[in-house]
């Protein structure tokens, strides 16, 4: 999963937003770093993330995938489960995406705020936010076209990252089947995710 379906299954689960955007950022042992609140934020976000790379349709997914692509179908799958949600949120949630957003903004610029007052957060995060943030990546995740051009940007990080690029033709090819097994998956994950 990505930047918002991470916020929405933490609003989901009543966790802490931060924490669950933090996830990524941050490794190994954290107990000593948060206060608890982001601590099991971030414990949610990891189990989110272990639970979907693990599962059984997101596993049949990945074999949608050619062979020498398949390593990095994660995430393109996490950057294309954000369109699928963004684009039926309606489904998921009452308030309009847009609303969604801000909320989110304000609540996690309120957190970030708090943290900071008696920890530092990485570089990085407050980077990444500051741009999803301004640029509107949540929203912009509705077009296929804005999935396409993120995992470009990825492609370019790193060498060993640029098959990434490749994989947006899977995800264009197979865009009916991949939908319909996010359908399929992201209700289980919502369950889930609420007795952990």
């Amino acid at each position: 999963m990505n930047y918002l379906a991470h916020l929405h299954i933490a609003e989901h689960c009543r966790s802490q937003m931060l924490g669950n955007l933090l996830g990524d950022f941050v490794r190994g042992n954290i107990t000593d770093d948060y206060a608890l609140d982001v601590v099991e934020g971030i414990r949610l976000h990891r189990w989110v993330d272990a639970y979907t790379d693990r599962h059984e349709i997101v596993l049949a997914a990945k074999h949608y995938f050619p062979s020498e692509l398949k390593r990095f179908a994660p995430i393109a799958l996490d950057m294309f489960w954000d369109h699928c949600l963004s684009r039926h949120w309606h489904r998921y949630h009452d308030q309009p995406l847009s609303g969604f957003v801000r909320d989110a903004e304000k609540t996690v610029r309120h957190q970030q705020r708090s943290v900071q007052a008696y920890t530092s957060l990485p570089e990085s995060f407050i980077s990444v936010t500051d741009k999803m943030w301004t640029g509107g990546w949540l929203e912009s995740y509705q077009c296929f076209e804005n999935i396409d051009m993120a995992l470009q940007r990825i492609a370019l990080r790193r060498e060993r990252l640029a098959p990434l690029s490749q994989c947006v033709m899977t995800l264009r090819t197979e865009y009916e089947h991949l939908e319909s097994l996010f359908f399929a998956f992201y209700p289980q994950l919502l369950n889930a995710a609420q007795g952990e």
